[in-house]
C-alpha cells in the first residue's frame, strides 16, 4: 500500500473517493451512519483543509483509495460545535485546555472493508500524528464500537474520559506521545 500525506487543497481532488471509503466504513454497524452524514463529511472538507495544521494521510492500492485519516490542530478557545462539548464535559475546563488545545486532533480514520486487518489503520494514525505539536494528539470515538476502543488501546492511546451523562457514549483518547 502506498500512503500519501496531503496538506491543504490537494486533498479536495480525492473528495469522491473519500466519500466512498467513508460510506464503506461508517454506514454499517456499529456506526450506522446514513448517506446524509457521509455527504456532510464531504461538505466539510473544503473548510477542514484550511484549518491550522491540517494533515491527511491517504492509502492507495494502485489507483484505489482504501483508507484515510484527517487531522488538524485544535485551537483555543476550545470549540463548542459538533462533539466538542462532550469532550469538554468529560475532561473539565482545565484539562480540556491543557491536553487538547494546541494538540493534533484526529477527525476521521476510515479503512475500506477489503483493507481491514492489514495494519493499515495503525499506519494511517501514525502518519497523521508523526509531526503532532509537542507529540500531543487526541481523538474522540464512541463506546458503541468495542473494536475501535480496542484498536486505540492496542496503538498505546490512553482513554482519558468515560462517557459523561450528556456525552452520548463519546470518549476522548490521548495519543501515546
Amino acid at each position: 500500500m502506498d500512503i500519501r500525506i496531503l496538506r491543504g487543497d490537494a486533498l479536495l481532488a480525492h473528495t469522491a473517493a473519500l466519500h466512498s471509503v467513508y460510506v464503506d466504513a461508517f454506514c454499517a454497524p456499529p456506526w450506522n451512519e446514513d448517506e446524509e452524514r457521509a455527504v456532510e463529511f464531504a461538505g466539510r472538507l473544503p473548510g477542514n483543509v484550511r484549518r491550522p495544521g491540517f494533515t491527511a494521510a491517504l492509502a492507495f492500492t494502485g489507483e484505489d483509495l482504501v483508507g484515510f485519516a484527517t487531522a488538524w490542530t485544535t485551537l483555543a478557545p476550545f470549540p463548542t460545535d459538533r462533539c466538542y462539548p462532550q469532550a469538554a464535559a468529560g475532561l473539565g475546563p482545565d484539562l480540556t485546555v491543557e491536553w487538547l488545545c494546541g494538540a493534533r486532533e484526529i477527525d476521521e480514520l476510515a479503512v475500506a472493508p477489503a483493507a481491514r486487518g492489514t495494519g493499515l489503520a495503525g499506519e494511517l494514525l501514525e502518519a497523521v500524528t508523526a509531526d503532532a505539536p509537542d507529540g500531543r494528539s487526541w481523538l474522540l470515538t464512541s463506546v458503541r464500537s468495542g473494536r475501535a476502543m480496542s484498536f486505540y488501546r492496542r496503538q498505546d492511546w490512553t482513554q482519558a474520559t468515560h462517557p459523561s451523562p450528556d456525552g452520548k457514549g463519546i470518549v476522548v483518547f490521548l495519543g501515546p506521545r
